[in-house]
């Protein structure tokens, strides 16, 4: 009996193995944020492939702002679907990244992009939101990722302004904010 299980427990992790490495190379926050603004709506992973979810992130953003390449990598496609615009790129450590809902295309298939370059600007975003919106996705093979654990942490400045202590004085503080002495 034990030799079944210890046979069925080599099998089982050579099965995964594939996956593992996959997922191994994904790099927590090594991808840049395609567009700046909030997220309006969170991943949420369907439970089968073929049921109901949002496979990606919406991220707000004025309609024509410049968006860019996540990452390094070749464009697999631009172009319409379904009467919108959207952008693949897939990338050295597995992942395809997709920038839906468009209003143009900077790229074509096949192109090498680099990180922070300008493929595309937003369009609408789903039809059904009425805030104009980046749709972001990701994926590693046939599976979708929740795209937030590739991004950059997001960047507190100017969101946070602070006051003088008690007593201190405003004058020690810059136009910015900094302070100087």
């Amino acid at each position: 009996m034990v030799p079944v299980r210890i046979s069925f427990a080599v099998l089982l992790s050579l099965a995964c193995l594939p996956m593992a490495r996959a997922h191994s190379a994904v790099q927590p926050g090594a991808y840049a944020w395609p567009v700046r603004g909030a997220v309006i709506r969170p991943f949420e992973a369907p439970s089968s492939p073929y049921s109901a979810g949002h496979r990606g992130i919406d991220i707000a953003a004025l309609f024509g702002t410049p968006v860019v390449a996540a990452q390094d990598g070749v464009v697999a496609f631009a172009g319409w679907v379904a009467g919108a615009l959207f952008i693949s790129i897939d990338h050295p450590d597995g992942i395809r990244t997709t920038y839906s809902w468009l209003s143009a295309v900077g790229v074509k298939k096949g192109d090498r992009v680099v990180r922070g370059q300008v493929i595309g600007s937003t369009g609408h975003g789903h039809p059904e939101i009425s805030t104009p919106h980046l749709h972001f996705g990701a994926r590693i093979g046939q599976t979708y990722i929740d795209p937030m654990t590739l991004l950059e942490p997001g960047d507190v400045v100017g969101l946070i302004h602070l006051a003088p202590l008690d007593g201190a004085s405003t004058a020690a503080f810059t136009a910015t904010g900094s302070h100087v002495g």
